[in-house]
């Protein structure tokens, strides 16, 4: 499978998290793969972005501007910051909780009303799913199940990456809350 991927939300959302286990899943299916990550100030809630190149052999980590198949942004500014990465017919799979950013907080800033247009977007409120299923931690994981209804991987291989690399304890949220973001990409593709 050849997929280029760009990761964006906030810090402490579970970008690289999620980026690790699409690394790991792209490893066990038979691909090369290459992940760049910028933290930036992720560490005070700023934004956070990863580049996920998938392929049959990837020179370079990083996903040039339009030629991106995928956007998963954890949150919606997040999504509109990175919308410049989709190829015309890439997909975007968002978050619509909003984290307001402080100049938002402050009142020096409004947080933009936009809408993305012109291609597939599968938005949904991801941290209500992820309470739902046991931890608001669970965002990005929700977001992954979604994403796994675009691809060609089977659900088995995406379950056992994502028990590869989370903590045994929250195994049982995570596979639940990737599941039921499945389920919620099934009912957007139907």
């Amino acid at each position: 499978m050849k997929k280029d991927i760009i990761i964006v939300g906030v810090g402490g959302q579970g970008i690289l998290l999620t980026s690790k286990i699409l690394g790991y899943l792209a490893l066990q299916m038979g691909d090369d793969v290459k992940v760049s990550e910028v933290h930036g100030m992720s560490q005070r809630g700023g934004s956070v972005i990863t580049h996920v190149r998938i392929g049959e052999n990837v020179a370079s980590p990083l996903v040039t501007p339009g030629e991106a198949d995928l956007v998963i942004a954890f949150e919606w500014l997040e999504a509109l910051r990175a919308e410049f990465y989709l190829k015309p017919e890439g997909a975007m799979i968002a978050n619509t909780r909003r984290m307001l950013p402080m100049p938002v907080i402050m009142g020096k800033a409004e947080y933009p009303e936009q809408a993305i247009e012109g291609r597939p977007v599968y938005a949904l409120d991801a941290q209500r799913i992820a309470e739902d299923c046991g931890s608001v931690r669970a965002v990005n994981i929700v977001l992954l199940g979604v994403m796994s209804t675009l691809t060609d991987w089977p659900q088995e291989a995406y379950e056992s990456a994502i028990a590869a690399n989370v903590k045994p304890a929250t195994l049982e949220t995570n596979l639940k809350a990737f599941r039921a973001g499945r389920e919620a990409g099934q009912r957007m593709n139907a």
